[in-house]
């Protein structure tokens, strides 16, 4: 390969390195990984259509029709972006456009059969191969997301990452990444010529140089990913700067400003060459938030009719081991600020005087009062019932009274919110909503002693992106967690054993 050299410097005596053959994108690796796996799932299903239709008799579609609907459904999952390589990789994430996609590609198939007089029962054919072919996409796309997610954890498939601006925000994104290694990212050296943030200090990660060195600590870090976020430096630099990865074909992500402000949902208008980007404003009081507290209440009786067993015996366990009252009250706030009383089951032996509000942090981070707080006065039902969060199950009165809704911001103590709302930032946007039993930051791990920020963040992100869609995404993650409880427990009792 003839080696090219790149003729623009960085910035102010940057150095311009040769460009050499470099392995396979990471995200044209990921996609063609996908591809891959996609291909021997949809074989899979025509395969076992074909076969379980010969066994019974059926008429089942040719291979040749069976082939365009394969190449049809690989189609529109490229166009529905599903081999772009992601932050986040879950099977949620894709269940609809992967039935989407296969139901919109066996309805223009049967169509196509139709319209060519092909008879016989083409309609009942192509839902089964459709359904099976939708099922066993995802089946293979739970195995390889799982597979690269564990390799991560286990700090494989990370991407030596630079990020450019060492302040608050380049801080926080280091941070979440460090934490997060199943993001696929590792953090190696911040980019920064006026650092406002001791990095070495708070992340161990070091400040290696200003934007003229960006070659020099590609080459000496192996950087595979860029992540520019807010620093002192000129616009014409950092665009110098991104121009430079894009030559050397290193991804280059931008953290934009008024980031808190650019949901999922937005618009892009230009004005010349100006982009105009237009959000849309979160409004509680819009249909959609209607139609989630219209379902809440019916859910919630649902829910009551379906763990009432399970709510008869956790009753008479706590009276049993705890005496009465069966149902602990205590005052919690709730959408625009007003004050009800949250339901939950009894989980520790009375208090003997008052217990001082303590505010903890970590790193200047000011934490939530979850957990035992004071002196642990759990029974071993109350820590059972901890443990798999069904001490949270009466608040489905709250969700019947109107008071909460089964997913929102998790709601806090009135003498804490007072105190959050002065030190935490944005957190009293939360109160825009019914609180809720479940919600975005919980399911993402933000319960108990954690970053009060990172929560209040998470859950105006999930206010101001909500969709009933997400909602029952929660719903399932929730159940999840709660499943992965359960076999966690089981493991350790067979390690016992």
């Amino acid at each position: 390969m003839i080696a090219e050299t790149s003729a623009e410097a960085v910035g102010h005596g940057a150095i311009s390195r040769p460009r050499t053959a470099r392995r396979l994108r990471p995200g044209s690796a990921w996609g063609i990984a996908c591809f891959g796996v996609d291909v021997c799932m949809l074989l899979l299903a025509v395969i076992a259509t074909t076969l379980s239709g010969w066994l019974s008799g059926a008429r089942m579609p040719t291979i040749a029709w069976a082939t365009v609907f394969a190449g049809v459904v690989l189609g529109l999952y490229a166009s529905r972006g599903l081999y772009r390589r992601r932050l986040r990789m879950h099977v949620l994430d894709d269940a609809g456009q992967i039935l989407a996609a296969t139901m919109f590609a066996a309805t223009a198939i049967l169509s196509v059969r139709v319209v060519l007089g092909d008879t016989g029962p083409v309609a009942l054919d192509s839902l089964r191969l459709a359904a099976l072919a939708g099922a066993c996409v995802a089946v293979g796309r739970v195995a390889l997301y799982r597979s690269l997610q564990r390799a991560r954890s286990e700090g494989e498939a990370l991407l030596p990452t630079l990020i450019v601006g060492a302040g608050r925000v380049g801080c926080i994104v280091a941070r979440r990444l460090l934490s997060a290694p199943q993001l696929g990212f590792q953090p190696v050296a911040f980019l920064d010529k006026e650092p406002l943030v001791d990095t070495g200090r708070q992340l161990g990660i070091p400040v290696v140089g200003a934007s003229w060195d960006l070659d020099e600590v590609i080459t000496r870090y192996g950087i595979e990913q860029v992540i520019v976020t807010f620093s002192t430096a000129p616009d014409e630099v950092l665009l110098r700067l991104v121009r430079r990865c894009e030559e050397l074909d290193i991804q280059v992500s931008v953290v934009p400003r008024l980031y808190e402000r650019v949901p999922e949902t937005y618009s892009i208008d230009h004005v010349g060459g100006i982009a105009l980007a237009s959000s849309r404003r979160a409004d509680p009081g819009a249909w959609r938030f209607r139609i989630k507290y219209a379902i809440d209440p019916i859910l919630a009786g649902v829910a009551l009719l379906f763990f009432f067993p399970i709510l008869v015996a956790i009753s008479l366990a706590v009276l049993v081991t705890m005496g009465r009252p069966i149902f602990f009250r205590q005052t919690r706030v709730g959408r625009d600020g007003r004050p009800f009383e949250m339901f939950k089951f009894r989980s520790m032996s009375p208090q003997v005087g008052e217990h001082a509000l303590r505010l903890h942090t970590v790193s200047g981070e000011v934490l939530g009062p979850g957990g035992v707080e004071g002196e642990d006065r759990r029974t071993r039902v109350g820590a059972c019932l901890r443990r798999f969060s069904l001490d949270e199950l009466p608040q489905l009165i709250n969700v019947l009274k109107g008071e909460m809704s089964l997913i929102g911001p998790r709601p806090e103590r009135p003498q804490y919110v007072s105190e959050f709302g002065q030190t935490v930032y944005r957190y009293d946007d939360r109160h825009r909503v019914r609180a809720g039993i479940t919600g975005w930051a919980q399911v993402h791990g933000l319960r108990g002693r954690t970053s009060l920020a990172d929560r209040a963040e998470w859950d105006n992100f999930y206010i101001e992106n909500f969709s009933l869609g997400r909602d029952l995404k929660i719903a399932l993650l929730t159940v999840g967690a709660v499943l992965g409880s359960f076999r966690s427990v089981e493991h350790r009792r067979e390690e016992l054993t």
